[in-house]
């Protein structure tokens, strides 16, 4: 199952978010019990970063709260809010082109 995670820096963070930032990447590369598909800072209306978009697969949402819990901007502090939500990701997900894939050869 896929989750969609966006995450909301609380106003004036953007020194926080760049002391954490190195913890943060190695937390997204050492994943267990998910996968990290896509990640991403969210940008301000100038282009700063403001938060965070993540797209995982996990088995249940379970894991990726638990996973968001021991991300380090998490535990900095950074985010004014998390929200996690199942995604049905269809356009651009290449499992289901390679699903399809499958399916044609099967005919």
């Amino acid at each position: 199952m896929f989750f969609a995670v966006i995450a909301r820096d609380h106003l004036h963070s953007t020194a926080l978010r760049a002391q954490t930032k190195a913890r943060h990447r190695a937390h997204l590369d050492a994943a267990r019990g998910l996968r990290v598909l896509q990640s991403g800072p969210l940008l301000d209306e100038k282009g700063a970063e403001s938060g965070s978009l993540l797209i995982l697969e996990a088995d249940v949402i379970d894991a990726v709260q638990a996973f968001m819990a021991a991300d380090p901007y998490v535990q900095a502090g950074l985010f004014d809010r998390v929200e996690i939500y199942p995604w049905a990701w269809r356009r651009g997900n290449p499992y289901l082109a390679d699903h399809a894939k499958e399916q044609e050869i099967m005919r």
